[in-house]
């Protein structure tokens, strides 16, 4: 026992250093930005009950986009996000978002908010590549609420990646016939 604790202690024994570095990695990527988020869908009461004191409510209208139209968007706003740390450029997303969420927040405020994913692009990047490839496991129906005069699309899910989930909460606010990114909230855990 005391000699595989010296060769543990001295860096002798290779299958110990592995598993280590593995831990150290899996606790990078657990632990650098997994409640990181960017939610402008505080902007007002976000109940998805009626409320109409604040002007939100929910409703089932004929303009919700088909289910193959949500889970392009989906995998559009992840595609764009994992471009994004990838090159931390994150003027592509920033220009797709709407004019809400661009007067809101700056790109500059971006790149800050989503640092530890860029910081650790090595280890989030694979791991939100493999979510691309796969179907979107919804936590609840997409649906459409409505707020203040706009329709906007609440998409809540996850990937079912092998190392860790990548769990998404994306709206998507409606200006002149299209849908534009109005929340963008990725975590990997």
């Amino acid at each position: 026992m005391k000699n595989l604790i010296n060769k543990f202690i001295s860096g002798g024994d290779t299958r110990a250093n592995g598993v280590i570095a593995l831990v150290f990695v899996s606790l990078i990527v657990l632990g650098c930005s997994c409640n990181r988020s960017f939610d402008l869908g505080n902007i007002a009461n976000t109940s998805t009950g009626d409320n109409t004191s604040s002007g939100t409510s929910t409703t089932s209208s004929s303009d919700m986009p088909s289910d193959a139209l949500i889970e392009a968007m989906v995998k559009e706003t992840l595609a764009d996000f994992n471009l994004a740390v990838t090159t931390d450029n994150w003027s592509g997303i920033y220009e797709k978002a709407s004019t809400d969420f661009q007067s809101t927040f700056t790109e500059a405020q971006m790149k800050d908010t989503f640092k530890d994913f860029v910081k650790n692009r090595r280890a989030v990047t694979p791991i939100i590549s493999e979510a691309l490839r796969l179907d979107p496991e919804y936590a609840q129906a997409p649906y459409i609420r409505n707020e203040k005069g706009l329709e906007i699309l609440v998409v809540d899910g996850k990937f079912p990646t092998k190392r860790v989930p990548t769990n998404f909460e994306f709206e998507y606010v409606k200006r002149s016939g299209d849908w534009k990114m109005l929340k963008l909230v990725v975590k990997l855990q």
